[in-house]
């Protein structure tokens, strides 16, 4: 039934774009989006009326800001899409009328559907293309949808494939291990091992490897022990903002980083040195607060028996040390999408030929997530017209936190990208906006690339209706506040 959705769906959208197709005699293909100095306005130093003029010499740009919006309204509202298919459902098994029942099934998909947080932003893409069909013309759409850098995308939907192999978890489960014997291996011990280690190893092995890891060993070691509400979600706030920040003791785990650190040349000394000791500083100390917070619930989690822990002496060592030279690979060619998706075919085709000690690759998540971001990556393309001369009116302290509120709703890489086009931007503001924006990367799933891997790996560990958005907003609040304080008054 979903995929009879699917195609109903696509076939409108085909249908669609077809009926605004511009001509193939058509010469001049519109630039898009306007390039900042397009709009001839450095002289005008309020941000309001910069902004208000902006939008008269392109009123799509108020159109795309809006479906952006909706878009993200959307994403807060998934939960209660879902609670109206699991409705329908009900009302479903209790009809006798075959037609009615169908009805039903069908309403119920939809709602499932619409319900899919990963595909919220690619729906959206719909009415976003359209418009840009009507205000432009169907050959510009195509040229825009062409230009867009899907690198960050692929990269994260290849590690994450990569991640979840079992070597490469039996591997970080055996180092964790031994961080969470300390405390006698008990499950409160583990999620501090996890919570503390895991996303710190984010700065080697990349941020979505890390949350992969991460998500998948708090999955087996915590939340299938079924701690209460509050504990999942303060847990997940938790997992979002030290991932978030975890990556910055390097200059290319981390995407935001990645984005400035060629440009304001950034190097692993000047990272490790400006922000890694005051992000591990930051996290141990959130992760001391939650436990004491949350002190009897943890220590009453009993041990889980449905599983036992992977030997990573179980594998071939010569199985394991390929997995991490592919993931090696795959880092140093992260931003060269065709070597990338090399290296992916390259681990598939292993996987078969070394079956014996590997599980099945589950590419559902992996694809959901990388259509997530790569729908993002469209939209966020189509802001930097409003972000730009936002991030560039502000001082240290107001840029910094405004960067951390612009992250909650639009990925924290693209707010850092925006920042290198800003001319003439001060060494202290550059560290502000990047501190602002690792630092907002938990509050919503779309803040942080690797957030949304997360978010699929745990949905289900949510009840029926899954993460509530405004639980996890609640949760990374405090943290990222912590968080915010490290980067920004430590020396």
């Amino acid at each position: 039934m979903l995929k009879g959705v699917s195609i109903v769906f696509g076939s409108l959208f085909l249908l669609a774009f077809t009926a605004f197709a511009a001509p193939e005699s058509a010469a001049v293909t519109a630039s898009f989006p306007p390039s900042l100095d397009s709009y001839r306005d450095g002289n005008v130093d309020a941000l309001w009326p910069k902004l208000l003029g902006r939008v008269q010499a392109s009123p799509f740009n108020l159109v795309a800001t809006l479906i952006f919006l909706f878009a993200i309204l959307h994403t807060f509202l998934a939960s209660q899409f879902t609670r109206i298919a699991h409705r329908l459902e009900h009302r479903m098994h209790q009809t006798h009328d075959e037609k009615r029942h169908d009805l039903l099934r069908l309403k119920a998909t939809v709602f499932h559907f619409l319900g899919e947080v990963e595909v919220v932003f690619g729906l959206w893409l719909i009415p976003l293309i359209i418009a840009l069909a009507i205000f432009y013309d169907w050959t510009t759409a195509v040229h825009y949808i062409d230009s867009v850098n899907y690198g960050e995308a692929i990269f994260v939907f290849v590690i994450m494939t990569i991640s979840a192999s079992k070597p490469i978890l039996a591997l970080a489960e055996s180092f964790l291990s031994r961080v969470a014997m300390i405390g006698g291996g008990k499950p409160w011990a583990w999620w501090l091992s996890i919570l503390t280690i895991g996303p710190l190893l984010g700065s080697f092995i990349t941020e979505p490897a890390a949350m992969t890891i991460c998500a998948l060993l708090l999955v087996k070691r915590f939340y299938t022990l079924k701690p209460g509400p509050v504990l999942r979600h303060a847990t997940l706030g938790l997992l979002f903002v030290n991932i978030s920040v975890g990556g910055t003791l390097s200059h290319f785990a981390a995407p935001p980083v990645v984005m400035v650190a060629t440009k304001w040349e950034w190097t692993f000394f000047y990272m490790l040195s400006n922000f890694g000791w005051k992000a591990i500083i930051g996290i141990v100390l959130t992760n001391v607060l939650f436990f004491l917070c949350f002190r009897k619930e943890l220590l009453s989690l009993g041990a889980s028996d449905k599983h036992s822990a992977e030997k990573a002496a179980d594998i071939p060592l010569f199985v394991t040390v390929i997995h991490i030279l592919t993931i090696t690979w795959v880092v140093l060619n992260a931003h060269h999408a065709a070597m990338v998706i090399f290296g992916l075919l390259f681990f598939l085709g292993f996987v078969l030929a070394t079956g014996r000690h590997q599980q099945a690759v589950n590419l559902r998540s992996p694809m959901l997530v990388g259509f997530f971001l790569a729908a993002l990556v469209v939209h966020g393309g189509c802001q930097q017209w409003w972000i730009a001369p936002v991030l560039g009116s502000l001082t240290e302290w107001p840029l910094m936190i405004g960067a951390t509120l612009l992250t909650a709703v639009n990925d924290n890489a693209a707010i850092t990208y925006l920042a290198t086009l800003v001319p003439g931007l001060d060494d202290s503001l550059k560290y502000a906006v990047v501190a602002g924006a690792v630092t907002g990367g938990g509050l919503t799933v779309i803040a942080n690339a690797p957030n949304p891997a997360g978010q699929s790996i745990l949905h289900s560990h949510f009840g029926q209706n899954g993460i509530n958005p405004l639980g996890l907003l609640a949760a990374a609040i405090i943290p990222t506040i912590i968080m915010g304080a490290a980067f920004m008054l430590l020396p």
